[in-house]
């Protein structure tokens, strides 16, 4: 049996593919969340300008 003939500019009917499906990563865990290094910066910078804080302050 010989295949239909595609127009050109038209896209051939989809095969399902025949490529075994990859193995999905384990979770990071702690390291691979933005919050928590969001959370690590901000705390950083608060103790930062606490520290300038309390030196003009004199505390």
């Amino acid at each position: 049996m010989t295949e239909p003939l595609i127009p050109p500019g038209e896209t051939p009917p989809a095969e399902g593919s025949t490529s075994s499906a990859h193995q999905e990563r384990p979770d990071g865990g702690l390291w691979e969340h933005p919050m928590f290094w969001i959370s690590v910066i901000v705390l950083g910078a608060v103790l930062v300008s606490l520290f300038f804080v309390f030196r003009i302050f004199g505390f």
